[in-house]
């Protein structure tokens, strides 16, 4: 068996041969993760609608890499607009509810292509 295991989940993943997230040992890093519709596979017009999207992904992910969202160690998130930081900040309180339990999180601005309008990738530890 490989020591590197690829995760998958059927509702995200990239056009090119790339897993949605890696995992070796108790250690979990994903590709880029965007707000694309899990049922279309389309980005939504607005912010919101994204990042509910996104986070969605970032849940599945974890799961079918056999964790939780208290694994998450680190979020990185790109915006096409930083200052728009409230929209991200709604669902992550609602992933991360307890203020003490937080994962640590970095949010740049970047020139996103394609109508996406935010982007992330994690860094979680399981187990």
């Amino acid at each position: 068996m490989a020591r590197r295991q690829s995760i998958n989940i059927p509702t995200y993943a990239h056009n090119n041969p790339i897993p949605a997230a890696s995992r070796i040992g108790n250690f979990v890093a994903t590709g880029l993760i965007s707000g694309r519709d899990p049922q279309t596979g389309k980005l939504p017009e607005t912010l919101a609608a994204q990042c509910e999207n996104m986070f969605g992904h970032v849940k599945a992910i974890v799961e079918a890499a056999g964790g939780t969202t208290d694994d998450i160690l680190k979020l990185n998130v790109q915006m096409r607009d930083s200052s728009q930081r409230a929209a991200v900040n709604e669902f992550w309180v609602k992933m991360f509810p307890d203020e003490n339990a937080r994962p640590a999180r970095q949010t740049s601005q970047a020139d996103l292509g394609g109508g996406s309008l935010i982007q992330c990738d994690f860094l979680a530890v399981i187990g």
